[in-house]
């Protein structure tokens, strides 16, 4: 027999509260028509898809959310925003997860998205834009899978898909003014 937990649902929670006071959606006109998740290009490595995402929110299962891959595999698309009938951006509602995730401490369900996460914004905050290689450097050194994917660099280069010197960005001051400024917020809230 399987030991099972039991999920007890709080429909006028804090979270539901949290989430739509910090979005300004309305995650309770979500009827589950499944539309977010049907479209959403990383739903097929979630733990729990976008619409699950919703319908947890809306039954204050903070613990089974903040503890899922799915809040951090979301790549910000859009397209599950833009599918919505109910026109929830449902996009923010997940980056406004992650952010409560990262306030309260809780750690991703996978070490490794933490990780990519750091590595993708500090390549952002250097070059002003990514630079992919940086990133996939940087990627495999935090999380000590230093050969990955290195088979695949001399196609991806032959092919021009890759550079090995980063473009330059007209930008760059103002990606680092603005992570200077989110580095200060985030400081702010702590």
């Amino acid at each position: 027999m399987q030991d099972t937990k039991a999920i007890i649902p709080e429909p006028a929670s804090s979270l539901l509260s949290f989430v739509q006071s910090n979005t300004g959606q309305n995650i309770s006109s979500c009827y589950q028509c499944g539309k977010c998740s049907a479209g959403c290009p990383t739903a097929y490595a979630m733990d729990i898809g976008p619409r699950q995402v919703m319908r947890a929110i809306q039954l204050g299962l903070k613990d089974e959310i903040l503890g899922s891959s799915a809040i951090w595999l979301c790549v910000s698309c859009q397209t599950c925003s833009v599918r919505c009938p109910r026109e929830i951006d449902i996009a923010r509602v997940i980056e406004s997860l992650r952010l409560l995730s990262q306030a309260e401490g809780t750690p991703p369900a996978q070490r490794e998205i933490a990780v990519f996460h750091r590595a993708f914004l500090q390549q952002v905050r250097i070059f002003g834009r990514l630079y992919e290689v940086g990133l996939g450097i940087m990627y495999n050194l935090r999380s000590g899978h230093f050969f990955n994917n290195m088979n695949r660099l001399p196609s991806l280069f032959a092919k021009k898909k890759l550079r090995l010197i980063p473009q330059r960005t007209k930008g760059v001051s103002d990606a680092r003014r603005i992570a200077a400024r989110v580095k200060k917020l985030e400081s702010e809230l702590k």
